[in-house]
């Protein structure tokens, strides 16, 4: 093993010394391995280039003990929650009962345990091919989570809402991963929540992974929220995609500290679709980082990616999306787009898109933008007795539902909005 050079490196290899026996003990080594080749990542690695996250976590925080409290979470979707807290699968926080047939739940810890074979199998493929130092992390460390298994043709008709918290005072870190598996033609709408419920900097490592069979649909809503300075988020999701499967896709980024959020998404199989949006909402000193990757493997696949940044004071922006294209992969049809709207003179968005096509036949095309709140559009608002932040408010609020507009889910849709009326709201009142 090579050996890591930096103090936080070494603190992170106690933390593998604590988990190397939890379960999946050559998986979790595999991934340890990786890590030890990268480390930290720190700018020198381009995917990494605008986020400096070795110098951010120069001392790694301890890892979170489970915490067996009763709690009373907030609840803002009529939905189905499974509930991962502190590191830990809470089922007593979840709606386990009230799962429809041919949805089974457990919690990774009692899935890496039994070594199920076809979990352990989807688990230690994901990470193929995303090379990503803190995926690999993810993957050595892992605490708990949660798995779930869709059957064939189910149709869920109420969403599934992943819960991830960490609720301690203490400064504390967490590694989560949750696996969802969906049978051939299966259909489901999942929400991934990512928080805080406290004001300690926590740093929090989770991962998504969703595999998608044959005519399978997944709709996914993820909201990173909460919070405070000094805080470290990663959220990595990783979706596989058979023949014919389909995810659309929008994430919600708001609160403080460093929030990344990146995307490894693979179409296997002929006329596969994926569609990834999203917004960020930037105050303060908030450092919103969104990278992606979007490899398509096979013939008459389509994605569409669509980033909106709003960034005030001090916040910073960053997005970097690449689509490949591989040899064979003819009819691909690719269109991938970020907007920046700067509402400081101290806000910053750094923009990166990339397109790596192996084919002839493709049309793909990329653009991004960076720019400011139209004046001309401002004068007509304020000529109409409209005062100046509320004219703002308006174009702002415009410009951040533009992004949500392949959104199906009303209800979703109409959370998604008012989280952006409370954000302007604040704005306003400052």
């Amino acid at each position: 093993m090579i050996k890591l050079a930096s103090e936080a490196e070494a603190t992170l290899s106690s933390f593998y010394d604590e988990m190397r026996d939890k379960g999946a003990e050559r998986l979790r080594a595999a991934a340890w391995t990786a890590f030890s080749a990268l480390g930290l990542p720190s700018r020198r690695i381009e995917s990494w280039h605008y986020t400096d996250l070795k110098t951010a976590m120069s001392r790694p925080a301890p890892l979170a003990t489970a915490s067996h409290a009763a709690l009373s979470l907030p609840r803002a979707h009529d939905s189905l929650r499974l509930v991962t807290l502190d590191g830990v699968f809470r089922p007593d926080l979840s709606d386990i009962a009230r799962l429809p047939e041919g949805v089974v739940v457990q919690s990774l810890r009692d899935a890496l345990t039994h070594g199920e074979p076809h979990i352990l199998s989807a688990l230690a493929s994901a990470d193929i091919g995303a090379q990503d130092p803190v995926l690999a992390l993810n993957a050595a460390l892992m605490q708990d989570g949660v798995v779930i298994e869709i059957a064939p043709g189910k149709k869920i008709s109420r969403a599934i809402e992943l819960v991830t918290f960490t609720s301690t005072e203490a400064t504390q870190s967490t590694y989560t991963r949750a696996l969802v598996i969906l049978g051939e033609g299966a259909q489901a709408t999942l929400i991934e929540t990512l928080g805080a419920l406290s004001t300690a900097p926590a740093q929090d490592n989770s991962a998504l992974l969703l595999r998608l069979a044959q005519y399978a649909r997944v709709d996914l809503v993820t909201h990173l929220s909460g919070g405070v300075d000094q805080s470290i988020r990663v959220a990595s999701l990783l979706a596989h995609l058979d023949a014919d499967a389909r995810i659309n896709s929008f994430a919600l980024i708001e609160g403080e500290g460093l929030h990344r959020r990146q995307i490894f998404a693979r179409l296997d199989g002929e006329n596969a679709s994926a569609a990834f949006n999203g917004a960020t909402l930037g105050r303060g000193r908030l450092h919103a980082d969104t990278t992606l990757v979007v490899d398509h493997a096979k013939p008459n696949g389509a994605s569409r990616e669509c980033f909106r940044n709003i960034l005030d004071d001090q916040s910073v922006g960053v997005f970097q999306g690449k689509v490949i294209v591989r040899p064979g992969a003819q009819k691909t049809d690719g269109v991938m787009q970020s907007k920046a709207l700067l509402l400081s003179e101290q806000a910053t968005m750094n923009n990166k898109p990339e397109l790596e096509i192996f084919a002839d036949d493709v049309q793909c095309g990329h653009g991004a933008t960076c720019g400011r709140l139209d004046k001309d559009q401002l004068f007509y608002l304020s000529a109409r007795g409209l005062p100046r932040r509320e004219a703002e408010a308006l174009l702002i609020e415009g410009f951040a539902i533009e992004s949500m507009q392949a959104l199906e889910d009303e209800q979703l849709k109409a959370f998604l909005v008012d989280r952006v009326s409370v954000w302007l709201s604040r704005r306003i009142a400052r």
